[in-house]
């Protein structure tokens, strides 16, 4: 899961380190918006605006969490 959201967020955020421990430091809101709708798209699950907070955008792992909890949720 951890390489497959990997993968996808580099193909539309290349020049964003998405191995910092301090990804939201570096994103702005169209790397967290674009970051959002991928996901939502790929996994079919629903991001909202409330889902896009600092620890749920912290680093790689979190962003892993916030999708395996929706889709526990679906």
């Amino acid at each position: 899961m951890k390489e497959k959201i990997k993968q996808l967020l580099e193909d539309v955020l290349p020049l964003v380190d998405l191995d910092s421990d301090f990804l939201f430091a570096e994103l702005d809101s169209l790397g967290v918006t674009t970051i959002m709708m991928v996901l939502s798209n790929e996994f079919g699950i629903e991001l909202e605006a409330v889902d896009a907070t600092p620890r749920n955008l912290k680093n790689l792992d979190s962003i892993v969490a916030m999708v395996e909890a929706k889709l526990k949720q679906k």
